[in-house]
């Protein structure tokens, strides 16, 4: 058989791990395939002397003229970023070429019209690195679990935001402190805002939520909230409950519709997902037949991600070898199949409470908020009040599941109380038992 040929496009730390792997491993791969995977191109802004390629590689800043090559079979797409990945994939797709991409931004906000184009060409786009890195997580929905009903899944799906409060849990530092630490260490950017305000967990629920209950991408309607205002105080006191905070993606049926949320949790600290700590990713899956699993592992980096790449470039030589069109098992959206399940708005999600607030220390305070509580129809699992910090007292609550609009409406009067002082802290709490 005549060999597959790559084009790689983007030489950075995912890019140059799968050419690593590649090269590294390619007498394993070519067993596993049964044929020599050829890389071609290279996209890349500057030549990389650097890499010792042999000369039958070329190297290019057009990538759209390399896309377009009859010497290239799979296009793996690993710049990052909507724009110009969007136009090059779009290309690479007409021109009848396979695509492997790490890119969760672009097909979480425009993978519908992609994946589509896809099928209409008889191509295919795979994206597992898009997701949880080394975590094979696409392929166990998609396959492991594809005998099964979905009822719910939570990940820990950004390494960036569970370093942060991992730290700040077993070290009690502040949030700007460990952000700071994460940035030195390469675990963040210098504007973190996509890991530690949930967008890059977003666009990843987006597209884990699409395969598990059959709907159309849909990023705009995950609601998003991130870990920037959670503080050690709420951290320890938590703790102190036996919860821990985590910053989870969930994506769960409920009777009325799918509730897509991003945003920190507070969880069981017996569970197996509350003590995935560092930059560990992990995501849970509840099914109907084989109930509850675990998938763990390294979310981020050159090894764990290019794993990924590979292993979907693997995937799809396979396709090409035993089907016609090489139109096979690589995940896609099977557009004939979606349903249209309505997507619940922040205000119809129902989830359990951890609410801190902090009160003029007097007679009947605790009363009046219980109460409006009560007449909110919120019932109270626990209540503790915190020793005092200056001139106020800490009170923590927390609540059985409600609809957020009842704890819209009960927590806007306790904020009106005159004796309640600074902002309400309001964090959710999910048992992941059901």
């Amino acid at each position: 058989m005549k060999p597959v040929r790559l084009a790689i496009l983007g030489l950075g730390t995912v890019g140059g791990g799968a050419l690593k792997l590649l090269q590294e491993n390619a007498a394993e791969i070519r067993r596993r395939t049964g044929r020599e995977i050829q890389i071609t191109h290279v996209g890349t802004r500057r030549p990389r002397p650097d890499l010792n390629l042999p000369d039958s590689v070329k190297q290019s800043a057009d990538l759209l003229e390399i896309v377009r090559q009859p010497d290239v079979d799979v296009v793996v797409e690993v710049m990052g970023g909507i724009h110009p990945a969007y136009e090059i994939i779009k290309e690479a797709i007409l021109h009848g070429k396979q695509v492997v991409t790490a890119n969760k931004a672009l097909l979480a906000e425009h993978g519908n019209e992609l994946f589509k184009l896809a099928d209409d060409n008889a191509v295919q786009i795979a994206y597992e690195a898009a997701v949880a890195g080394g975590i094979p997580i696409i392929k166990v929905m998609r396959e492991g679990l594809a005998a099964n009903r979905i009822d719910w899944l939570a990940g820990i799906i950004n390494g960036t935001g569970n370093f942060i409060l991992t730290e700040m849990r077993e070290k009690g530092r502040a949030f700007e402190d460990v952000l700071a630490e994460a940035q030195a260490l390469g675990y963040a950017e210098a504007d973190p805002t996509f890991d530690v305000e949930g967008i890059d967990a977003a666009h990843k629920l987006t597209l884990l939520a699409s395969i598990a209950f059959g709907i159309p991408l849909q990023f705009d309607k995950v609601f998003t909230e991130g870990i920037s205002k959670i503080t050690a105080q709420d951290v320890k006191y938590a703790e102190d409950l036996g919860f821990r905070i985590k910053h989870l993606g969930i994506a769960r049926r409920a009777e009325t519709g799918i509730e897509l949320r991003v945003h920190p949790t507070l969880i069981p600290e017996e569970e197996l997902i509350a003590n995935v700590n560092g930059v560990k990713n992990a995501v849970l899956v509840q099914a109907n037949a084989v109930g509850p699993t675990l998938y763990y592992g390294a979310g981020a980096g050159a090894g764990p991600t290019a794993s990924a790449v590979v292993a979907d470039v693997v995937d799809i030589v396979r396709d090409i070898s035993y089907t016609e069109d090489g139109a096979g098992t690589i995940p896609q959206l099977a557009f004939e199949n979606l349903t249209d399940l309505h997507i619940l708005p922040r205000e119809e999600m129902t989830t359990g409470y951890y609410i801190r607030i902090n009160a003029e220390d007097q007679m009947g305070v605790l009363a009046n908020v219980t109460s409006i509580l009560s007449n909110a129809g919120i019932s109270i699992d626990a209540i503790m009040q915190q020793p005092r910090l200056k001139d106020l007292i800490p009170i923590v609550i927390l609540t059985d599941p409600v609809k957020e609009a009842k704890m819209d409406e009960a927590l806007k009067q306790i904020q009106a109380l005159p004796v309640i002082h600074g902002e309400i802290v309001r964090i959710r709490l999910e048992s992941l038992d059901n």
